[in-house]
């Protein structure tokens, strides 16, 4: 590595109103507004839009893309497995007032990476002019049958989330919040638990939590979790007896049974057709007491598709950058620490990934 082949990534990774900006490749990962070229980590509306005229992204994503925006969601789509890379061309011509005109072409390289969040979520390694930058989208570390785990991808610059931010975030493990649940189930055995869970990635996720923890019964769901389901069942996850809420007439066979729904379901106008409704909530933010009673959920579970705060400590320690920028979450809290653990950092503060929009 020389110094004239050096350039260091605060100088062509940016951000602007659409997000962040890879300078020399012309391209952004996961803009908020339609763009030339759009390079997506996981299909979370607040990070997947449509209107975009290029997309790369996982082929998971962009068949989540596609499902929820329609097969034109962007005018040319480009799926980037698993570890594959993609090259973006550059010409560089150094500055007038130097004594060489010479131009220098680069190469802009991006490969994929899993990042254990949903179906088809990926981790982007940049590598251009000597360095190695990792941008770690939404992740977690715990275990999740749905998607390939965290792959640790050692970097100079790593760009991370910090949505749990904060040492009072540490998740129980899905199992435990999961037999809360069935403990709920003995304990009211007439009333119908409805769960509250976000359509992609975290229904699917407590599904199967559910199997793997014995439950055979039939899964109630609210019709807008089914398209996301059947996707993930062609993907090849087998979800087990799923039946729409649609397809029972006399809806008093649901005591006793649990029925899958969004998060804003539990207040609406549907809910009140099911026999006496126990309500429970899927979400990290559950672990604030004050964020559930708000939520009126009489059974809260604590299941985050997010790291919280000892996994973030974990990834930024065996990854081990020389820096680490935080895109959105509790950023302060996080640059805090990592600069106390020996990481120089900054915060992105990029606009767009605020509570209200992220499907956790």
């Amino acid at each position: 590595m020389t110094a004239k082949n050096t350039i260091h990534p605060s100088k062509w990774m940016k951000t602007d109103d659409a997000g962040l900006y890879c300078v020399p490749g012309d391209f952004h990962i996961d803009p908020m507004q339609p763009v030339a070229t759009a390079l997506v980590t996981h299909g979370h509306a607040d990070h997947a839009r449509a209107g975009h005229k290029r997309v790369f992204a996982h082929p998971q994503t962009m068949a989540i893309m596609t499902t929820r925006y329609g097969d034109d969601m962007a005018e040319v789509q480009i799926p980037v497995p698993y570890r594959e890379s993609v090259e973006f061309d550059e010409v560089i011509t150094t500055d007038s007032n130097s004594a060489s005109t010479e131009q220098e072409q680069r190469k802009i390289k991006v490969t994929f990476y899993p990042a254990g969040h949903i179906l088809g979520s990926s981790q982007l390694l940049i590598e251009y002019a000597g360095y190695r930058l990792v941008i770690s989208g939404d992740y977690k570390r715990r275990h999740d049958p749905t998607c390939p785990p965290f792959e640790v991808v050692p970097c100079d610059v790593l760009i991370t989330e910090a949505t749990f931010g904060l040492p009072v975030f540490a998740h129980p493990p899905i199992e435990q919040e999961i037999q809360k649940l069935l403990h709920s189930l003995n304990v009211f055995p007439t009333r119908c638990h409805l769960v509250g869970t976000y359509a992609l990635g975290k229904c699917q996720r407590v599904i199967l939590a559910l199997r793997e923890a014995g439950y055979t019964k039939p899964i109630y769901l609210h019709g807008a979790l089914l398209k996301l389901c059947d996707l993930y069942e062609r993907e090849g996850i087998a979800l087990g007896d799923i039946i729409p809420v649609s397809e029972v007439e006399d809806k008093a066979l649901l005591a006793g049974e649990i029925v899958l729904a969004p998060p804003s379901a539990l207040a609406d106008r549907w809910s009140r057709s099911l026999p006496h409704v126990r309500a429970v909530l899927a979400s990290g933010w559950m672990q604030i007491r004050a964020r559930a009673k708000q939520r009126n959920a009489e059974l809260p579970l604590i299941i985050s598709d997010h790291c919280d705060w000892p996994e973030l400590l974990q990834t930024l320690t065996e990854v081990n950058p020389s820096e680490v920028w935080v895109t959105h979450g509790r950023e302060d809290a996080l640059m805090y620490q990592a600069q106390n653990m020996g990481f120089k950092a900054r915060a992105l503060s990029l606009v767009g990934y605020d509570e209200a929009a992220q499907e956790e």
